[in-house]
């Protein structure tokens, strides 16, 4: 019974690990690469970060033209998203299932937490950022969310680079366009990085518990960390995939190991057999 029991969980570890791809592989915003060290490390995904500290005396131009300093902007509970203005793809989804979701929680705005949303294109202007501002704020009904709480920052290269490198973002260019995951940051009033959540879309209370543990500083888990290993991003396609030669790998493993575990329980079996035959005997 021991036997069929660990036979039948790696079989079950391993279907799992299958399944779990599978029904992510529809959702390819959620999906996120990581970032080994070594060659041949993919350019384009999120390294995590959780527990560092984003750099908070970076300056960005607002969406008037103004200088603002990070740290002026993250003094509580803080939203952050990387993008870039003109995207055709994820940034959009991204920034509208945002406004979508902040339209939906109970915490003040500017007062329990704010959100900074950061291009990373450095051809991006503060008009078209006032653009894409007044289009976002507009799909959030709340009367009472002002418009100080949500910036929509510009900025030079260094200061891109700093931003994207302390969360872990990892972009590249492609012709006039960049290929990039999709994840908002939540940031403590210190700049502590607490919470990561990826995709377009995001459930309330699932924000509403990351601002909470950003208040208190607290740390919390990334979920689907699966994904890490089951997905690539996909620059020609500008989308995820399946890594299906890891997946191969990885079934090929649990299979090999399954043999060697039924090897192993039958040479005992027969073992116990030949001595109940031997005690028969004598």
């Amino acid at each position: 019974m021991e036997i069929t029991w660990k036979t039948n969980g790696i079989w079950t570890l391993a279907a799992g690990a299958l399944l779990a791809c599978a029904a992510f592989s529809g959702n390819p915003a959620a999906a996120r690469v990581a970032d080994p060290a070594g060659e041949g490390a993919p350019k384009v995904g999120i390294v995590e970060h959780l527990g560092e500290t984003i750099p908070l005396d970076l300056t960005f131009r607002d969406e008037s033209g103004r200088e603002v300093r990070l740290g002026d902007l993250v003094d509580r509970p803080t939203v952050l998203s990387l993008v870039y203005y003109s995207c055709p793809g994820i940034c959009t989804p991204l920034l509208t299932g945002l406004s979508e979701t902040l339209n939906l929680m109970d915490l003040r705005p500017d007062r329990d937490y704010r959100v900074v949303t950061i291009s990373f294109d450095t051809t991006d202007t503060p008009k078209l950022a006032a653009e894409k501002k007044k289009n976002y704020l507009h799909l959030i009904d709340r009367r009472e969310f002002p418009g100080e709480a949500w910036s929509f920052l510009t900025g030079d290269q260094e200061q891109i680079d700093a931003i994207t490198e302390a969360v872990g973002f990892r972009y590249e260019k492609q012709g006039r366009d960049f290929v990039h995951a999709a994840a908002i940051y939540v940031i403590s009033p210190k700049g502590k990085i607490v919470r990561y959540l990826y995709g377009t879309t995001f459930l309330p209370l699932d924000l509403k518990l990351a601002l909470t543990e950003a208040s208190r500083g607290r740390v919390g888990p990334t979920i689907n960390k699966i994904l890490l290993f089951c997905f690539n991003y996909d620059p020609d396609g500008r989308k995820y995939v399946l890594n299906t030669t890891r997946i191969a790998g990885t079934a090929v493993l649990l299979t090999a190991l399954a043999f060697v575990i039924y090897l192993g329980a039958s040479s005992r079996r027969r073992a116990a057999a030949d001595g109940e035959s031997k005690d028969h005997g004598s």
